[in-house]
């Protein structure tokens, strides 16, 4: 039986190396999330992915917290991260920067996230909303695309840390197959 690697084997960066890294053509928006547990995984899931930057907007809890450092594990130290009152504000200031506006939504028309193809020269701001209401309507309307996870069970979604999880994975799975072929 293979043996499980000790920390010190990861290899894994240090704060430092890591903020000096090059990272992920994509942010991160939350818009409204209430669980600060959420807020801590997403945190840890935007650090393992090298995500550019996390956007904790409205309602959303920010650090510091002993909820979000619970699930975060260090990782509100590594990410670069902000906060505004206001998600609207931050989708026209990040449009305005030329990223693509992408709500991750079950909306008419959406794009199954299987189906997505990411352009890797474009920049990505990847929107999550609230845990019972999702993206704001607005937002959604001021979205380039909206993507929709693919389920297949009796509910209707999935935990925001997973969804953030599923999408940060799939723009990584692509991008380097794009890179193989």
């Amino acid at each position: 039986m293979p043996r499980k690697l000790l920390n010190e084997e990861l290899n894994r960066l240090t704060v430092d190396e890591f903020k000096k890294s090059q990272k992920n053509n994509f942010v991160v928006v939350l818009d409204n999330i209430r669980s600060m547990n959420n807020v801590g995984s997403v945190f840890r899931t935007c650090d393992a992915f090298l995500c550019k930057k996390l956007y904790l907007c409205g309602i959303t809890p920010k650090p510091p917290h002993r909820d979000i450092q619970k699930t975060a594990l260090g990782a509100t130290e590594s990410v670069d991260w902000q906060y505004a009152d206001d998600v609207s504000d931050v989708v026209d200031m990040l449009k305005s920067e030329n990223y693509k506006i992408v709500s991750i939504e079950q909306v008419e028309k959406s794009i199954s996230l299987i189906d997505f193809k990411f352009d890797f020269k474009e920049k990505y701001a990847l929107v999550f909303g609230n845990e019972i209401d999702g993206v704001e309507q607005g937002i959604v309307d001021n979205s380039d695309f909206c993507i929709e996870i693919p389920q297949f069970g009796t509910k209707h979604s999935v935990n925001i840390s997973v969804s953030v999880g599923i999408v940060l994975w799939d723009y990584i799975i692509k991008k380097n197959h794009s890179i193989i072929r």
